[in-house]
C-alpha cells in the first residue's frame, strides 16, 4: 500500500538530535516512509545511523558531502508517498506540525502547503538573520506575486508527483528557494499554516551563513527568468 507521506531527513553533524527527530517522525499517526540522507558527518552521526537497525527508516549514506539540496533531490527521486516534506534533523521544527500541513492540504486540495514560523502570533527567534529574511521573502513575493510570509521555512509539503516533475538544480540551502520559486513560476498556489519553531544559534550548530542568502537571491532571479517549460522534466 502506498504511504500517504514521505519524510526526507537530510543530515549533517546532528549526532545529539537526529535520533530524537526520527522518533518524533516515526510517532506521526499517518502512513509514511522516512528517508534519511547522511552527508558524511564527522561528529559520529554517520556511525550512529549506519548502526541503526530500524526497518521503518531508509538510510542513505552519501559517499561525499554533496549538500543539503542534493540530499533533498535524492529523497524526492526515491519518494513513494502521495506527499513529500523535508524535515531537518536539528529539532528546530516540531514534527507533529507536519500533520497540520497535511490535513490542510487534503482538506483544501492545495498541492503545496508551507509551514510559516511567523503566523503563530509569537515569532520569537524566527527572525534570526532578520534583514536577510525580510529581503528574501520580500523578493520572493515581488517576483512571483506570492503572499507567503516565510519562504525560507524548512517545512514545504508538496504533492509528490509535482515535486518529481521539477528540474531542480541547486545542491545547497538555496534549494529551498528554488523549490518554492519553481512552484510559483509554474502557476501553483502556495498556502501557509502556522508552525512552531525553536531556533539554534551558530554556536549550537546552525549552519546557515550570509553567503547562503546571496545564493538564494540569485536562485530566485534565475528561476524567475527561466521559461516554465524548462523548469520541469520532459514527459
Amino acid at each position: 500500500m502506498r504511504p500517504k507521506l514521505t519524510v526526507i531527513v537530510p543530515v549533517y553533524n546532528e549526532r545529539d538530535t537526529v535520533l530524537t527527530v526520527l522518533e518524533k517522525v516515526k510517532a506521526l499517526p499517518v502512513g509514511k516512509e522516512i528517508i534519511v540522507v547522511e552527508n558524511c558527518s564527522n561528529d559520529g552521526t554517520r556511525e550512529l545511523l549506519a548502526n541503526l537497525n530500524d526497518p521503518t527508516i531508509r538510510i542513505v549514506l552519501q559517499a561525499k558531502n554533496l549538500g543539503k539540496g542534493t540530499s533533498v533531490k535524492l529523497g524526492i527521486a526515491m519518494a513513494k508517498g502521495e506527499w513529500v516534506i523535508i524535515q531537518d534533523a536539528d529539532l528546530e521544527y516540531e514534527p507533529m506540525d507536519v500533520l497540520r500541513l497535511l490535513e490542510f492540504a487534503e482538506r483544501t486540495g492545495q498541492v503545496a502547503v508551507f509551514g510559516s514560523r511567523l503566523l503563530t502570533g509569537n515569532p520569537q527567534g524566527a527572525w534570526a538573520f532578520y534583514f536577510g529574511r525580510v529581503v528574501l521573502n520580500g523578493l520572493f513575493r515581488f517576483l512571483f506575486r506570492a503572499r507567503t510570509t516565510d519562504v525560507a521555512t524548512c517545512y514545504k509539503l508538496v504533492r509528490t508527483d509535482i515535486a518529481k516533475r521539477l528540474r531542480l538544480r541547486c545542491s545547497g540551502f538555496d534549494l529551498d528557494f528554488e523549490l518554492a520559486s519553481a512552484l510559483r513560476r509554474l502557476g501553483y498556489d502556495i498556502t501557509e499554516v502556522p508552525i512552531s519553531y525553536r531556533p539554534r544559534s551558530i554556536a549550537e550548530g546552525k549552519k546557515i551563513r550570509p553567503t547562503d542568502g546571496l545564493r538564494a537571491i540569485t536562485t530566485m532571479i534565475r528561476v524567475f527568468l527561466t521559461p516554465p517549460k524548462a523548469l520541469v522534466h520532459p514527459p
